[in-house]
């Protein structure tokens, strides 16, 4: 086998990302998403392009948050896992959008399972599988139940207590991820933090209450580098068994409809089965699903 050689691009390369099949649609899924040339590698053999990569930030971030885009030709697993631990950036995060049903399809599982075993040799591990969905107006407005009262809050510290009291108890794989690097208290920060990085206005957060007063959850209408999305829905412990996660998205819904939204996204655990049932009865289908790979030590140059 020839040698392999790995490459950064740059403005006048960037179309050699474009140099491999697309069998499992990354393409589709990322037609919004904007990559910086710099932050895209390739690996080739013989001058064919057998793994690329890219990563992905806010224009103003210095590094890049996450890989997203990781594909890998059959045969190529360990070109794909040079790629990723050659590279000058250390994102604790990969994930892969894949269609949804893949595991149905041999040709798509047999495609995901390359990628797979390639970030699997570059020393990141499975975190959790997700669904992703997508409203559209076709799919009706969910209906509201009208149990809660909802509305702003300026105090994050208001916010904060609640995911705290949310965390404390949780199916999220990232909540309790952050909770086992460094308690609830961390989890409830990371999650704020995400709040304000999103460009959508602070004052489209809000919380959810009973007509008496007392304290439900939140839901965070927001906007991604995307498009409209449901940031988050989150009920506090005491509160759950009543279906109020519902009613959290249908409000959620209705919020981001009314400030101009066309389509929603949105996702959820696969394991946390409750939720799942709410988007499902919500009116919002499962559009791809996401597999999360963790790496607490994440590969760098070397």
């Amino acid at each position: 086998m020839t040698d392999l050689v790995i490459r950064t691009l740059d403005a006048s390369s960037a179309h050699l990302f474009d140099t491999m099949p697309d069998p499992l649609a990354f393409r589709e899924k990322h037609r919004r998403t904007r990559y910086r040339p710099d932050w895209q590698r390739i690996a080739q053999r013989d001058g064919r392009t057998v793994a690329r990569a890219a990563w992905w930030g806010l224009p103003e971030d210095s590094d890049p948050l996450l890989i997203n885009w990781f594909d890998v030709a059959e045969g190529e697993e360990e070109a794909g896992a040079e790629l990723l631990r050659t590279a000058p950036w250390r994102p604790g995060e990969l994930e892969l959008d894949l269609p949804s049903g893949w595991r149905d399809d041999p040709r798509l599982r047999a495609a995901a399972d390359v990628r797979a075993a390639a970030a699997r040799t570059a020393g990141y591990e499975l975190l959790v599988e997700r669904f992703l969905y997508r409203w559209t107006p076709q799919h009706g407005l969910p209906g509201r139940p009208g149990r809660l009262v909802f509305g702003g809050e300026p105090d994050d510290s208001v916010f904060f207590d609640l995911l705290r009291r949310i965390h404390s108890v949780t199916l999220d794989a990232h909540a309790r991820r952050a909770i086992e690097q460094g308690g609830v208290d961390r989890a409830a920060q990371a999650e704020l933090d995400v709040f304000h990085w999103m460009p959508s206005p602070r004052s489209w957060w809000q919380l959810a209450r009973t007509p008496g007063g007392e304290p439900v959850g939140m839901h965070i209408p927001a906007r991604n580098a995307s498009g409209p999305c449901v940031g988050f829905i989150g009920v506090v412990p005491e509160q759950r068994g009543r279906g109020y996660a519902y009613d959290l998205l249908a409000e959620c819904t209705h919020f981001l409809v009314g400030h101009g939204a066309e389509w929603i996204a949105a996702a959820t655990d696969q394991g946390n089965f409750p939720m799942a049932a709410h988007f499902t009865r919500a009116g919002y289908p499962v559009v791809r699903e996401r597999v999360n790979y963790r790496a607490d030590h994440a590969p760098g140059a070397g």
